[in-house]
């Protein structure tokens, strides 16, 4: 047992596994950004959940009682507005960003895909846009196997199906 002066061999084993840990996390991270860069983050964010809101608006938000289809969404993109907001007065001091690199670009491709099941939504229903959705997310952006996407993707779609339409009683456009 170890008198607390001298470190024993478990402790030595320990601070040599995390001393490697956190020297490969230090080389696997991208260059410091900036407060410059926390500032485009933020003003990225403001766009998106303003975006996200008013598109929120068109879907109907309905009332607290019996809340319409675009309520959540409305109430999740002023959450990120907000934060957006928060970001954008504190973000000039921070320094902590990183700057953008090629995997920068995946978030804007979601984002985008993300648009895309909103506008196809009011027109050809829930389902096929989401699972479009999904199958893209999980299968382009993280690199699943076809098996994991498909699986995933049917059950997520068929889980949300029941839960907003039956558990929640949200009139979403849908086929089924």
């Amino acid at each position: 047992m170890s008198d607390g002066r001298t470190p024993s061999p478990d402790q030595d084993i320990l601070a040599e596994i995390q001393a490697e840990v956190a020297h490969e996390l230090e080389e696997e991270r991208p260059p410091a950004g900036g407060p410059v860069y926390q500032v485009v983050g933020a003003l990225v964010a403001l766009v998106v959940g303003i975006g996200g809101a008013v598109l929120a608006y068109g879907y109907g938000l309905g009332s607290l009682r019996r809340p319409g289809p675009g309520m959540w969404p409305f109430v999740v993109s002023i959450a990120i507005t907000l934060m957006a907001v928060a970001l954008l007065v504190v973000g000039r001091r921070l320094t902590d960003s990183e700057k953008f690199t090629r995997s920068s670009i995946l978030p804007a491709v979601g984002l985008v895909t993300f648009i895309v099941l909103a506008l196809l939504m009011p027109v050809i229903g829930f389902e096929i846009p989401s699972l479009l959705l999904c199958v893209v997310w999980l299968r382009f952006l993280g690199g699943e196997s076809w098996r994991s996407t498909i699986i995933t993707s049917i059950a997520t779609v068929a889980a949300f199906y029941f839960l907003f339409l039956y558990g929640l009683r949200i009139p979403l456009p849908h086929l089924f």
